[in-house]
C-alpha cells in the first residue's frame, strides 16, 4: 500500500461519509488523473425505500467525468472507491480508460474484481486495468458497520453483506 493510495483514498471516504450523513449507502469515489481529482460520486437513491441499482458512486463519478471531457490522451488515471466494485460498475470501469483501480472493502455479496478476465471477450479482457484492493479497509469497514447498525437503514438489511460487514474485523 503506498502513500498516495493512502492519501486518495481518504479523499474517497469524505465521500462516504457525506453519503453516510445523508442516510445512503457509505461508498464514496473519486477518479485522480494528472496529480489531481478530475471526478468525484458518491452513492445515492438508497435513503429510502428499496435503493436505486443504478447510481452507484463509481457509474456517478466516471459520468461526471465523460461529462466534464473525460481523460486527456497518455494521462494515467486511478480511481479509488470505499468498496469493491459491482460487476455494473467494474464494467464501467473497465471501459472508462482508467488505468488502476484501488478500493477499500471487499463487497462480500456483490464485488467483481476476482472476474476471470481472460474469459470474457476482448473488450473487457483487453483492457489493462490494474486492480489494488484493501486500501484503508478498516475506515471503511467503520463506516459500513455504522451504516448497518443504525435501524432506520433499511437497505441491504438482512442480507448476507449486513451480516458479513457486522462480523468482519
Amino acid at each position: 500500500m503506498c502513500d498516495e493510495d493512502v492519501a486518495w483514498m481518504k479523499v474517497a471516504l469524505s465521500e462516504a461519509e457525506t453519503a453516510l450523513c445523508g442516510g445512503d449507502f457509505p461508498v464514496g469515489c473519486i477518479v485522480v488523473a494528472g496529480g489531481r481529482v478530475v471526478a468525484t460520486g458518491r452513492r445515492s437513491g438508497t435513503a429510502q425505500g428499496p435503493g436505486n441499482e443504478l447510481d452507484h458512486a463509481e457509474v456517478t463519478a466516471l459520468r461526471r467525468l465523460m461529462e466534464s471531457g473525460g481523460l486527456a490522451d497518455g494521462i494515467p488515471a486511478t480511481l479509488y472507491c470505499t468498496m469493491e466494485p459491482c460487476l455494473m460498475c467494474f464494467g464501467a470501469i473497465l471501459l472508462s480508460g482508467v488505468s488502476r483501480l484501488v478500493w477499500a472493502y471487499e463487497d462480500a455479496m456483490g464485488g467483481a474484481t476476482a472476474c476471470d478476465l481472460s474469459r470474457v471477450g476482448p473488450l473487457y479482457g483487453e483492457a489493462g486495468v490494474t486492480v489494488v484492493g484493501r486500501v484503508l479497509r478498516q475506515e471503511s469497514l467503520s463506516l459500513f458497520k455504522t451504516f448497518f447498525s443504525n435501524p432506520a437503514n433499511g437497505y441491504w438489511k438482512g442480507s448476507f453483506l449486513e451480516r458479513y460487514t457486522l462480523e468482519a474485523l
